[in-house]
């Protein structure tokens, strides 16, 4: 896989439209095998990377993170006094 392609899930905040878009590219140049593509090339390389990029979106909006959620949502001392 991509190394350069980091986790965009994170317990500290959602991620960019930029780091979503730079993760795409990424994916695509990796499966083209592309780092530019010709000019032929360029509108199916750029479709590709705008697919990938919402496709990760909806990914992102649509995942739940249990863990941090039930953090949230108990109050420290009620987690501690069901130990």
């Amino acid at each position: 896989m991509c190394r350069s392609i980091h986790t965009l899930r994170k317990p500290e905040g959602r991620a960019t439209e930029q780091e979503i878009n730079e993760a795409a590219l990424q994916f695509i140049r990796k499966v083209s095998g592309y780092h530019k593509p010709s000019k032929v090339n360029q509108p199916a390389f750029d479709a590709a990377v705008a697919e990938v990029a919402e496709a990760t979106e909806k990914l992102l909006e649509r995942l739940k993170i249990h863990s941090i959620t039930l953090q949230m949502a108990i109050p420290p001392k009620a987690t501690a006094a069901h130990r």
